[in-house]
């Protein structure tokens, strides 16, 4: 995967990071949700989803955001250069990671650390000491 760090514009980075603290402030003081993901999605799934409506709303809101962004400015280029099978695997991986860490990067990232969550802070430094020393073994030492 290749982002065009060249014609990076901060403006949007803002733009973009103020939209998803407005959103998940708004969740948290309308609904008192934490906007986790990992944890929006899987309870969509369960029989019983009780906050049917929001969780689809919020869902939607995430899919359709790319093409109300595009209105307003063009979408970065983003090129994925592994096989189907790497993909899959690292969201597996993704996955049983949320399970274990109780919780995804959203949830522990963007909203337990604006709570000043401890766990929350932990959470996210090992998600993203994970990352790091994942992509350096693939890239650097495996070879992917």
């Amino acid at each position: 995967m290749s982002i065009d760090l060249i014609h990076f514009t901060p403006h949007e980075a803002i733009v973009g990071g103020a939209i998803i603290g407005i959103a998940v402030s708004i969740l948290l003081l309308f609904q008192g949700k934490i906007a986790g993901i990992s944890g929006i999605l899987y309870r969509l799934l369960e029989p019983s989803a009780v906050d049917l409506r929001w969780r689809t709303a919020f869902l939607l809101g995430l899919l359709l955001s790319p093409t109300i962004w595009q209105w307003f400015s063009q979408l970065p280029v983003i090129e994925v250069n592994t096989s189907t099978l790497s993909l899959v695997l690292c969201g597996i991986l993704v996955g049983y990671g949320t399970v274990l860490g109780s919780g995804c990067t959203s949830g522990h990232g963007i909203c337990g650390i604006a709570r000043l969550s401890k766990r929350s802070f932990i959470a996210t430094c090992l998600f993203m000491a994970s990352g790091i020393i994942t992509t350096y073994i693939v890239r650097h030492i495996v070879g992917i």
